[in-house]
């Protein structure tokens, strides 16, 4: 298991953050369930960049970090506190791994194969 990019760590962390901010917060209700699953699913995806190192964790991180984002509306956050740590937290899961793409060699090669045709 190796570390090679520093956004796995910060994801990690921030997953850890989702699974107990229900509780440092004293939020209830679905907010909590939903927080917690999500966070538990950012945490799987970071652990899965550490042990298998590939840029499709990434994927999967920006429809977490979507998710987060509508969450507050589409489940219904009663507390202010809950839909801004929600949004907060969306919006860093999806800056980490669009920026761990961007600087991601295997992505950048993937990348450049498909998308960069010569020019006749």
């Amino acid at each position: 298991m190796r570390i090679r990019h520093w956004q796995d760590i910060a994801s990690l962390l921030l997953g850890v953050w989702l699974v107990v901010s229900p509780f440092v917060l004293g939020v209830a209700g679905a907010a909590t369930w939903v927080t917690i699953v999500l966070g538990l699913f950012v945490i799987l995806f970071a652990v899965e960049g550490f042990v298998i190192p590939s840029y499709l964790e990434e994927w999967g991180e920006l429809l977490l970090g979507l998710a987060l984002l509508v969450a507050p509306w589409t489940v219904g956050y009663q507390s202010v506190s809950a839909t801004v740590s929600s949004v907060a937290s969306g919006i860093l899961v999806i800056l980490f791994a669009a920026w761990e793409l961007m600087t991601d060699r295997d992505f950048a090669t993937w990348w450049h194969d498909r998308w960069h045709h010569p020019v006749a």
